[in-house]
C-alpha cells in the first residue's frame, strides 16, 4: 500500500490493481524481458544458419538455456540487468552483458561473444516494443474492449423495443428506442475495433543505418535480407524491409490514431449515458456501502462514466502527441523517440482503464420505464413531423407552416393534435393512422435497426 501511495502516476498508484494485467507487457520489467527474448532468439537463429560459421549448432538443451533467459525471467534477473546498466550507462548493452554473464556459467560460454552479433540497439528495441504493444493490445486491451461491447450489445438487445424520446440540440425530437441508440455506438465501436484487431506490428533487423553493412562485412555471401525477414516474421511481426537505423514507427502512429478514434467514440458513449442518467432514462444500482455524495445521501453519482471520460481524454492526448512525434527522426536517427516510446504504454493503459470503468458503470444501470413513459407522454408535439409529412403526401402546400403554427413555442396536448387532425380533409385510412399515433409508437424502424445491429439472440 505504501509503495502505491508514493507512485507518481495514478496508473501505478490509485489504479494499480486495475492496471496490473498490463504490467507483464508495458513495464520496464517487460521491456527487459522482451529484449532478452530478441537477443536469445537471434543467437539461436545464428546457430541454425549454416553459412554463419562462427556460431556452432546448439543442442536442444542449450537452446532451452537461452529460452529460459526470458521464459523464467523474474525480479532477481531484472535487478541484475539494472545493476549492469548502472555501470554501463546503456540499457540495451546491459541486456547483452547480462546474457553473456549467464552464458559463461554454461556450455554456451564459447559463443558468449556472439551475443548481439551485427546488431544495433534499435534492432533489439524495435522488436521488443512491437511485441510488447502487440501482446498488451491482444491479451489485455482487446479483450476489455470486446467485453465492454458485449455489455452494450446485451443492453441494446434488451431495450431494442423500449420507446424513448430523442433529443436533438437538447430539445425533444422524433422518438426512437433506447436499444437503437445504444446499437449505434456498438456499430461505431465495432468498426474501429476491427481495424485495431488487424493492425500490423512492424519490425526491422538491418543494422546501424539499415543497410546490413556489418553483416555483409562479416559474411558477404549470406542473404541477410531474407534471414532478417524470417527472423522478424518468426517473432510474429510484419517485416519492414527498408529503414534508417530505426524502425520509423509509422505503424505505431496508425495504432495510436485507431485507438484515438475508438477512445473518441467511447467518450461520446460515456457522455450520452451520463446524460441519460441525468434524464432518468437510467437509474444506477449501487452497493449498500457505496457513498455517492459526501453530503447528499440520496445521490448515486455516475462516477464510472466520468472516470472513463477522464482516462479516455488522457489516453488520446498522449497518443496524439506520440502519433505526430514518433515518425519524425532527424536524418538516420535521433534519440528523442527512445524517451517518447517509454510512454506509449501509458496511452494504452489509460484507455484500458477507461474500458474497465465503462464495464463497471454498465453493470449498475437499470432502465426507468416510468420516466421514459412520462417523458413521451409529455411530448405530443413531436408528432408534428409525422402529421406534416402525411399532409405533404396529400398535397398540402403549407403543411409545414400549419404544424409550425400549431406547435412551436407552446405545450401541445393529445387533444390539440386530434382536433387539428379531425379538421383536415384526409382519406379515412390516413386519418385513422394519424389519430392512432402516439409518441410511444412513432418509432419508425428503430427496433428493427437495433436488432439488425446486435442480433436477436
Amino acid at each position: 500500500m505504501s509503495e502505491s501511495l508514493r507512485a507518481l502516476s495514478p496508473l501505478d498508484g490509485r489504479y494499480a490493481d486495475k492496471t496490473a494485467a498490463l504490467r507483464p507487457f508495458l513495464s520496464e520489467w517487460a521491456l527487459i524481458k522482451y529484449r532478452l527474448e530478441v537477443e536469445a532468439r537471434w543467437l539461436i537463429t545464428l546457430s541454425e544458419t549454416d553459412a554463419v560459421s562462427h556460431v556452432r549448432r546448439f543442442t536442444e538443451a542449450e537452446k532451452s538455456i537461452l529460452r529460459s533467459l526470458y521464459a523464467d525471467f523474474d525480479d532477481c534477473a531484472a535487478h541484475r540487468v539494472k545493476a549492469i546498466e548502472a555501470r554501463s550507462k546503456h540499457d540495451v548493452k546491459a541486456v547483452e552483458y547480462y546474457i553473456r554473464e549467464r552464458l559463461r556459467a554454461s556450455s554456451l560460454s564459447d559463443v558468449e561473444a556472439s551475443v548481439h552479433f551485427a546488431c544495433t540497439s534499435d534492432d533489439i528495441n524495435n522488436l521488443a516494443y512491437a511485441m510488447m504493444f502487440r501482446d498488451a493490445m491482444r491479451r489485455v486491451w482487446q479483450p476489455a474492449a470486446q467485453a465492454a461491447l458485449a455489455q452494450i450489445v446485451s443492453l441494446a438487445r434488451e431495450t431494442a423495443a423500449v420507446p424513448m424520446l430523442a433529443r436533438t440540440h437538447g430539445q425533444p425530437a422524433t422518438p426512437t428506442t433506447l436499444g437503437k441508440e445504444l446499437a449505434v455506438f456498438r456499430h461505431r465501436l465495432s468498426r474501429q475495433l476491427r481495424q485495431i484487431e488487424t493492425q500490423e506490428y512492424l519490425g526491422k533487423f538491418n543494422g546501424a543505418t539499415g543497410a546490413y553493412n556489418a553483416h555483409r562485412a562479416a559474411y558477404p555471401d549470406v542473404d541477410w535480407r531474407e534471414l532478417s525477414r524470417q527472423f522478424v516474421s518468426g517473432l510474429g511481426l510484419a517485416f519492414n524491409p527498408l529503414t534508417t537505423q530505426i524502425e520509423p514507427h509509422d505503424y505505431l502512429a496508425e495504432l495510436a490514431h485507431a485507438l484515438m478514434r475508438f477512445n473518441t467514440i467511447l467518450l461520446d458513449f460515456c457522455r450520452d449515458v451520463w446524460s441519460y442518467i441525468s434524464l432518468r432514462v437510467f437509474r444506477q444500482q449501487a452497493a449498500a456501502d457505496d457513498v455517492g455524495s459526501s453530503t447528499m445521501p440520496h445521490k448515486v453519482n455516475p462516477i464510472d462514466f466520468e472516470n472513463a471520460e477522464a482516462n479516455l481524454g488522457l489516453s488520446s492526448s498522449l497518443l496524439g502527441h506520440l502519433a505526430s512525434k514518433l515518425p519524425v527522426s532527424r536524418l538516420q536517427r535521433d534519440l528523442s523517440d527512445s524517451s517518447a516510446l517509454r510512454n506509449y504504454g501509458v496511452g494504452i493503459a489509460h484507455s484500458a482503464l477507461a474500458l474497465l470503468s465503462v464495464q463497471s458503470g454498465l453493470k449498475k444501470l437499470a432502465i426507468d420505464h416510468d420516466a421514459l413513459k412520462a417523458d413521451l407522454e409529455d411530448a405530443w408535439d413531436v408528432l408534428a413531423e409525422a402529421i406534416q409529412t402525411v399532409l405533404r403526401k396529400q398535397g398540402y402546400a403549407d403543411a409545414y407552416e400549419q404544424l409550425k403554427s400549431l406547435t412551436r413555442g407552446r405545450r401541445v396536448t393529445r387533444t390539440d393534435l386530434h382536433d387539428f387532425i379531425a379538421s383536415l380533409d384526409l382519406p379515412s385510412k390516413e386519418m385513422t393512422r394519424l389519430l392512432d399515433l402516439r409518441p410511444a409508437t412513432y418509432l419508425g424502424l428503430a427496433e428493427e435497426l437495433a436488432l439488425d445491429a446486435v442480433g436477436n439472440q
